[in-house]
């Protein structure tokens, strides 16, 4: 019997590798059925009753978040938002060719939209606490990260709905991408005046839904979901015309923008390097760099300290800019002009910072002297206690238990808190009167107190 060639066999493990690989990434197994998928999918792109409400609940849920800069609360509005479905809907629209469903997204995300921002305004309207803190300002403008957030999350999002078994990764794209944060920032941005904040927020709201409708799109005409039949030819040729249309006006700008975020992310990063990589001097170093990418022309400012550059060396950094990538880039320096003695600045700001924490530290000594007082005394007392047990046995025989301890009395009337020291005493048969404040006055002489708490049992 022949034995197969060495080549032969390798290639028959690689094509067994492969068919191993193609049934793991196979989209079809556990696939619901494509139109109950389209039904699931219509059904949560409608925003009236209960959905409606549910929605404006969360819009001032995820507001009150952004104001108090409390992620929790923001992730928890994310999960009660409905804001998905009539996202996912314009996809799956497009995908399908269903105009009527791709113009009653459209109208229901407008609706929520309009909504959600009316939400979020009234209520930075009339809110006391008007900063912006982290969380609002991480919504007021997209980066490179939002946009493949968006297309990662809508892609995990339609393949989770396209399921039997519906898992909770819906929900986790609505927080991934940030549905919700960047509709209350454009509130905040209207409620306070700040046009630049409305207008970064709803453009980062834009970018993550065209990309979210666009990756829906893209996983339904793989699998091959089938199309919407038309019984005139004429009229199904208008509506391709008319959602080939709409896919274009909403897709091309958004890919345009989407291709600025990344040219400003990579200018950015080449204006931070040229920043840490060129401006290296030993007598001069630079107290703070700006850069500003959408002031024409682009703009890199760096405030120096130390000795001043003379004007060749700024000359000579300013042509190198071209070597990373920075051409029609403007390089601007501000110098401290009194040749600051970098030694002297780090003495000064080092004694600042000892006088600071010597403070801290005494603060600190103060306390854990206070601590280890009390400590300490809590512990003579428990020796005490087994040391005066003994000695009560001896002038009580018919003391048979007996405890001491300090403890906290609170006086309610006079509003404050003492130390006292407690007493318990269980005798067998019960202590006359007298032979109670015989023990009460005998523990006094002998702590040195003048308060004693006595409790028989």
């Amino acid at each position: 019997m022949a034995s197969t060639p060495p080549a032969s066999r390798k290639r028959n493990r690689l094509l067994r590798f492969f068919i191993y690989m193609a049934h793991r990434f196979d989209l079809e197994e556990g696939k619901e059925d494509e139109l109950e998928t389209i039904e699931y999918i219509s059904k949560n792109v409608e925003f009236k009753g209960a959905n409606l409400w549910i929605l404006i609940f969360a819009i001032f849920v995820a507001s009150v978040g952004l104001n108090v800069n409390s992620t929790a609360v923001i992730i928890g509005a994310m999960l009660i938002s409905p804001l998905m479905g009539p996202i996912m809907g314009i996809g799956m629209a497009a995908g399908i060719n269903d105009f009527e469903l791709l113009k009653r997204s459209i109208r229901n995300l407008g609706v929520a939209v309009f909504i959600s921002i009316l939400t979020s305004t009234i209520y930075f309207a009339i809110t006391p606490i008007s900063a912006a803190d982290s969380e609002l300002l991480a919504r007021t403008e997209p980066t490179v990260w939002d946009v493949l957030i968006a297309l990662f999350g809508g892609l995990a999002g339609i393949i989770a709905g396209s399921r039997k078994e519906k898992s909770n990764a819906i929900p986790g794209v609505a927080i991934a991408t940030a549905l919700m944060p960047p509709l209350c920032t454009a509130g905040y941005g209207l409620a306070t005046g700040n046009l630049l904040y409305f207008v970064g927020a709803f453009y980062l709201f834009f970018i993550n839904s065209v990309f979210i409708s666009l990756s829906t799109y893209l996983i339904v005409r793989f699998m091959k979901y089938p199309k919407k039949d038309f019984m005139d030819p004429k009229r199904e040729t208008q509506v391709k015309t008319y959602i080939t249309i709409i896919t274009l006006m909403t897709i091309i700008p958004s890919v345009y923008l989407a291709y600025g975020i990344v040219k400003k992310a990579l200018w950015n990063e080449q204006a931070r390097n040229f920043v840490e990589v060129q401006i290296q001097y030993p007598n001069t170093q630079v107290l703070a760099a700006e850069y500003h990418y959408h002031v024409p022309p682009k703009t890199i400012e760096v405030s120096l300290i130390g000795d001043q550059l003379p004007p060749q060396e700024l000359a000579n950094l300013r042509k190198k800019l071209i070597g990373f990538g920075l051409e029609e880039t403007t390089l601007n320096f501000l110098q401290s002009g009194n040749g600051t003695d970098l030694n002297l600045l780090r003495n000064d700001i080092l004694k600042d910072l000892y006088e600071r924490n010597e403070l801290l530290i005494q603060d600190k000594d103060k306390k854990i002297a206070l601590l280890e007082n009390e400590i300490l005394a809590d512990i003579n007392a428990r020796q005490l206690s087994v040391e005066i047990a003994e000695e009560a046995r001896i002038n009580h025989p018919n003391l048979k238990k007996f405890t001491f301890g300090r403890t906290l009395m609170s006086d309610l009337e006079k509003n404050k808190v003492d130390t006292l020291l407690v007493a318990y005493a269980q005798f067998s048969p019960k202590p006359t009167k007298t032979e109670s404040k015989k023990l009460t006055e005998w523990i006094k002489v002998r702590t040195k107190s003048d308060t004693i708490a006595l409790i028989l049992y």
